[in-house]
């Protein structure tokens, strides 16, 4: 089934990213400013939304939007609100991701949750328990983002201690960029760091994860691997529309707000190509994988091969 396109929309400027960029921002900054006004359950729900949102326009960021020029473009997105990813290491390792053909390798693909055997085996038994837990959407959302942060931050400090060529210098731009962040929060703001952390950084990553829980599955063919989760009529905005997560994958270079026009346009071709891998909406992927899980966290080939 041919695949329709949008016209191209030429190397200028897209309005409503910057628009969006400047929506998050000022939520941050505002939810900084205010947090002792406002009430104890809306600071974390919105110190979430704020740090998840902008996670996604660091990822549309790295796709290279919304200007022609990459310098503008990293100004935009360059700033750790999270605190614990370095940009640079978020965009390389993320457009390693797209390479579909190695889409789920745990060997080839940074994103991939699956392990082989041997990894498997050298989690040790505790390791492994976390890893299953993080198998089931619960587990993904409270277990998930301290695994995440804490290998991913042992891994940068490892880098850099083992002067892998230019971890150290990534490292030491991440904590530049991560100073202003700091300052604001704690220095002007008078956050404290843990209400930080516990109130805008976990849940954020959390929220976060929702969007990567069912995203992708191995399978024996690469088109097969990347989900797609309708009627998202409030996350999908959030995560700017990467529920649509095939359409994304196919092609990368759309700007946010043209996904759900392209997926509209080539609903019945996507899901032949994926092979039906759909979900009528996240409360559909909670209902189902909530508690159980998701996939095996032994990827189905190398887990095979090196048993």
């Amino acid at each position: 089934m041919d695949i329709v396109e949008l016209p191209p929309l030429g190397r200028r400027i897209e309005w409503p990213t910057i628009a969006l960029a400047i929506v998050i921002y000022g939520l941050w900054f505002g939810t900084t400013l205010f947090w002792r006004d406002l009430p104890w359950w809306a600071l974390p729900a919105l110190g979430a939304w704020t740090i998840a949102w902008q996670m996604n326009l660091q990822h549309e960021v790295i796709h290279g939007h919304p200007t022609p020029n990459r310098v503008v473009n990293k100004a935009i997105g360059v700033w750790p609100l999270s605190l614990w990813l370095p940009f640079a290491t978020y965009r390389s390792t993320h457009l390693r991701h797209h390479q579909d053909a190695n889409l789920t390798d745990p060997f080839e693909d940074p994103e991939s949750y699956y392990w082989t055997m041997a990894g498997w085996t050298n989690l040790g038994p505790v390791g492994r328990a976390l890893a299953r837990a993080q198998s089931t959407l619960l587990g993904r959302m409270v277990l998930g983002p301290g695994w995440l942060m804490a290998r991913a931050i042992g891994r940068e400090l490892r880098d850099a201690w083992r002067g892998k060529p230019g971890a150290r210098g990534v490292l030491l731009w991440h904590l530049v960029q991560c100073a202003p962040v700091l300052i604001w929060v704690v220095g002007v703001c008078g956050v404290p760091f843990w209400v930080y952390l516990t109130a805008f950084v976990y849940p954020g990553m959390s929220l976060a994860m929702v969007r990567s829980f069912a995203e992708h599955r191995a399978s024996p063919e690469a088109n097969e691997r990347t989900a797609i989760v309708e009627n998202a009529k409030i996350l999908g905005p959030l995560f700017l529309f990467n529920n649509l997560h095939a359409a994304h994958h196919l092609r990368g270079g759309l700007p946010w707000y043209q996904i759900p026009t392209f997926y509209r346009l080539n609903r019945a071709a996507l899901i032949e190509r994926n092979g039906g891998l759909v979900y009528n909406s996240y409360v559909e992927v909670a209902r189902r994988y909530l508690l159980k899980p998701h996939d095996s966290p032994l990827h189905p080939e190398w887990g095979r091969l090196e048993a």
